[in-house]
This record gives structure tokens, sequence and C-alpha cells, in this order.
């Protein structure tokens, strides 16, 4: 089974490098949104590249997970596994969709929307600077905007019944949240799909696992 993987917003395949994944992985790159696309839009046209004549699973990571959710409404995989990211508009803070009513997005210039290098490795708590400093370097700006506002703007309240997360208790973006579904990181920041791998890569590959011996009853 192929287990197609989003990353954050701006990163790439470089964060799931870190995993010790018994499984194919298949990192599903960003595309260049059209202008005024929606989030849903915008996943559906990502999900073309998902091969849907066999099962498979979805991993997304913080913003990814957004693009995760949006694809498992009209692709239906095996198992949507997020980590540090949100499954519905609740899960995020109340002050980024306070934000988003506001419409205070589409005003600011791009060149607003990267931060300071140790602002960054503050909030996402990051051990591993070297990386997400290229990371933040490397990431267009304007994709940037786009995807904050449709982070501060997703109106989503649909639960994934095949959907597994995987948060750390320190993370400063998306607060945990104590779900039945939820699997607790002690001392995770946002960035802990690089910096927690060693821990994150046995639950991902237990939670795979059991995908594919459900998929062959």
């Amino acid at each position: 089974m192929k287990v197609y993987a989003i990353s954050g917003l701006g990163a790439d395949k470089r964060v799931f490098e870190y995993l010790d994944l018994r499984y194919e992985l298949i990192s599903l790159d960003w595309i260049e949104p059209k202008r005024d696309e929606e989030l849903s839009e915008y996943a559906s046209r990502l999900a073309e590249k998902i091969n849907t004549k066999e099962n498979f699973i979805l991993i997304g990571v913080s913003f990814g997970g957004l693009i995760a959710i949006e694809i498992s409404k009209i692709l239906k995989p095996a198992l949507v596994i997020l980590i540090s990211s949100a499954e519905t508009k609740s899960d995020l803070r109340r002050v980024y969709r306070i934000i988003g009513k506001t419409g205070i997005i589409k005003v600011i210039p791009a060149v607003f929307f990267k931060p300071p290098a140790k602002l960054a490795e503050w909030i996402f708590g990051a051990k591993n600077k070297q990386l997400l400093r290229e990371i933040i370097n490397e990431t267009d700006l304007r994709f940037v905007k786009w995807a904050i506002e449709q982070l501060i703007t997703w109106d989503n309240n649909i639960r994934i019944e095949s959907c597994i997360k995987i948060h750390g208790n320190k993370d400063l973006l998306i607060p945990l949240r104590n779900d039945t579904n939820t699997i607790e990181i002690p001392g995770g920041h946002h960035f802990m799909i690089v910096d927690k791998a060693e821990e994150i890569s046995p639950i991902i590959n237990k939670a795979i696992k059991q995908a594919v011996e459900k998929a062959r009853e």
C-alpha cells in the first residue's frame, strides 16, 4: 500500500527523510495555487497525483494535514495520519478564525510573511535550526500568504472515520487537543516531524500495518 505524504507550509519532502518507515512513501509536492482558489479546489487538483486504482494512505503535516483532510473527502483513503495538524476547524486556535473573518490577510504584502529566523525557531520549537532556516529561505512567500489565508478561513467540521492524529504537547501553532484519536508526543513541538522522528516513526509504522491488515480482510 502506497503512502502519500504532504508536508507543512512551505516545506518539502526533506522533512520526511528523517522518518524510518517500512512502507513506500511518496511526497506530494506543492503546486501553485490559482488566483482566489479555495482549499478544497486546490486539494482536488493535488489529488490528481494519487493512484486511486489501489488502496492508499495519506500523511499530512501541519498545513499539509488540512489538504489531506480535504483530499480524503474526495478519494476515501484507507487511513489519514495527521502530524502536528488539525482535523477540523475547532482544532485550530480560535484567534485564527477571528483573524480570518476580518479579511486582513488579503491586504498584507507577501513580503511580510517571512518571519525572522529566531522567531521562527521559537514558534516551531525547532532543534534542527539549519533545516528550518533553509525551508523558510526557500519558501515562495506568495504561496505562504495564500496558505495562511486558507488556514484561518478553513471551515471544515467533518471528522474522518479512519484518522489518527500525532501531536506534541508543546506545539505553539496548533495546540494539542485530547481527542480519542490523538496520540500525544511529550515534549513535541510543531517541528517534531524532524526533531522527534525516531519517536514518531514506530507509531506511523504500526498505524499503517493495521490499515494494511484491515484492507486485506
